[in-house]
């Protein structure tokens, strides 16, 4: 029996699926870990390492959509910067409830995939001068490693600078 939490028992599934080899290396951090600052301590990483999972909402005229931005730990989303870069009027910060029915998992244990629909995701590009980043796994408890090239590719992902 696993000691992870059914969220990221659903997340392993995924991944599985799509097979990334992390899927067999999720992590259960006892304390938990919801920031990017906690997860590094918890695994003995550089916080640049951990591949935060942060939920925004687009805006292009009066449609919104979703938006997954894969960042490393170490940078801050410069949101009007990213917004001119991909090409949308405005990019705000998802609330809790956005973020809970865009992905099916709680702020600070979002994983990169698992959602009901695939998001558009934004990679940070910082993330591949890690050989091995960290990102959650569907819950505040777990994480799994992956490669950035295989983080891009599990989310079908763009690369594009972040800051």
């Amino acid at each position: 029996m696993s000691d992870l939490p059914a969220a990221a028992l659903r997340v392993r599934a995924v991944l599985t699926e799509l097979g990334a080899p992390g899927a067999d290396r999720i992590r259960h951090i006892p304390d938990g870990a919801r920031t990017a600052a906690e997860a590094a301590a918890a695994l003995g990483v550089e916080v640049g390492a951990i591949a935060n999972s942060l939920v925004f909402v687009a805006r292009t005229g009066e449609t919104t959509e979703p938006l997954l931005v894969m960042t490393s730990g170490g940078h801050r989303v410069d949101t009007v910067a990213l917004a001119a870069r991909i090409g949308v009027t405005s990019i705000d910060r998802a609330t809790p409830e956005v973020v809970r029915s865009a992905t099916g998992q709680a702020i600070g244990g979002v994983a990169p995939v698992g959602h009901p629909v695939p998001l558009r995701t934004l990679v940070d590009p910082l993330l591949e001068t890690f050989p091995e980043i960290w990102a959650a796994a569907g819950h505040s408890h777990a994480v799994f490693p992956l490669t950035f090239d295989e983080l891009v590719r599990i989310t079908d992902g763009t690369v594009v600078a972040v800051e």
